[in-house]
């Protein structure tokens, strides 16, 4: 049990967007709802994918979407080995300590109960990346490096982004590559990796999709695509799992962002005149941040030797009446590396 932060604390009038920051800040999938100090509820990660999948705007206060009869225990009344029950057969991340004031005095967590594992489980899952691009856009680096190399403080790209994976216990990976291949492959070969990873390489490009064909007999189970230019701080086994219990074909993961409009924008009415301006307003968006789990049978509709976008991949399974989801994250749970204005942000980010 651990004394309250009150940095998990989070007032009801609070936008879904301070919310999901404050999470990823944090480094929790679980709030404790409280009005000075007052417990009310509890905001996990799940109910804020909800309400956005559910187009709420991220401005969207997060009453209404907590949840109101979340779980709490007596302070002095509780025993430890009630509460490993309940959290195993419940599944929660943490459970507040109230006095009988409703007031939160501490907090249980699911490190506090379990003994927590020193390695990451291993997963058999395959992880592909797609490392094809000549990245144009980072040019200088790129005329000489293949972007998957392109230092990134004191590691390179691919090695941040197969970290993200590695952490989470994933192990097996497969690299899709056409740019500077011998310098891509003596690198692997230099750094010996604890990890297994082969490479596909294509003769031509074959978009952000086309190469996975040639990877058919190794992806006979649901597999991770990413491109090579990402990096995702996200729990897998949450994104594993929303994409098997939705029976999705393909899953993306995407941002919640917001564009402020920086003019006044104008409505106009039926008859074609001013109806109002709206000064500088916002648009909510989920963006596509190029992290995906695929079914197989989604490999089988690629083409064989054709440029073949993800896009169009989504649209053909889309098309044959299968599933495609969405697992929004917050906007600070990503890092885009694809451009110079991006990079230099990742450097400061990961500094």
């Amino acid at each position: 049990m651990k004394n309250i932060n009150n940095k998990i604390l989070i007032p009801e009038d609070s936008s879904l967007e301070e919310a999901l920051k404050k999470m990823t800040e944090l480094g929790k999938k679980c709030l404790i709802v409280a009005n000075e100090g007052k417990f009310i509820g509890t905001l996990s990660d799940g109910d804020a994918r909800k309400a956005l999948l559910a187009h709420k705007s991220i401005d969207t206060p997060i009453k209404g979407i907590f949840n109101e009869n979340a779980f709490s225990v007596l302070e002095g009344e509780f025993k430890k080995e009630d509460l490993k029950n309940v959290f195993l057969k419940k599944k929660y991340d943490l459970v507040p300590v109230i006095d009988k004031k409703n007031v939160v005095k501490n907090i249980v967590e699911w490190a506090d109960l379990f003994k927590p594992e020193s390695v990451a489980h291993k997963r058999d899952m395959p992880v592909v990346v797609m490392a094809g691009g000549e990245g144009t856009r980072l040019s200088p680096f790129t005329n000489i490096l293949p972007k998957p190399l392109i230092p990134l403080n004191d590691k390179t790209v691919i090695e941040k982004i197969l970290a993200s994976f590695t952490d989470s216990g994933f192990y097996n990976f497969f690299l899709t590559i056409n740019f500077k291949v011998k310098i891509l492959k003596a690198f692997f070969e230099e750094l010996e990796p604890d990890y297994s990873i082969g490479f596909v390489e294509e003769k031509t490009p074959l978009g952000t999709a086309g190469s996975l064909h040639m990877l058919k007999e190794e992806l006979k189970s649901t597999f991770l695509l990413t491109n090579c230019d990402v990096i995702h701080d996200l729990d897998h086994g949450d994104l594993i799992d929303f994409h098997n219990k939705n029976n999705c074909e393909i899953t993306l993961v995407a941002s919640a962002k917001k564009v402020i409009i920086p003019y006044g924008a104008c409505e106009i009415d039926k008859e074609g005149f001013l109806s109002k301006i709206l000064e500088k307003p916002s648009l909510d968006y989920l963006i596509n941040t190029g992290l995906y789990v695929v079914e197989p049978s989604a490999v089988k509709e690629i083409p064989s030797g054709d440029f073949f976008h993800i896009t169009d991949l989504i649209a053909k399974v889309k098309s044959k009446g299968k599933r495609v989801g969405v697992f929004p994250i917050e906007d600070g749970a990503w890092i885009d590396i694809g451009q110079w204005e991006e990079y230099r942000s990742a450097l400061k980010q990961l500094s």
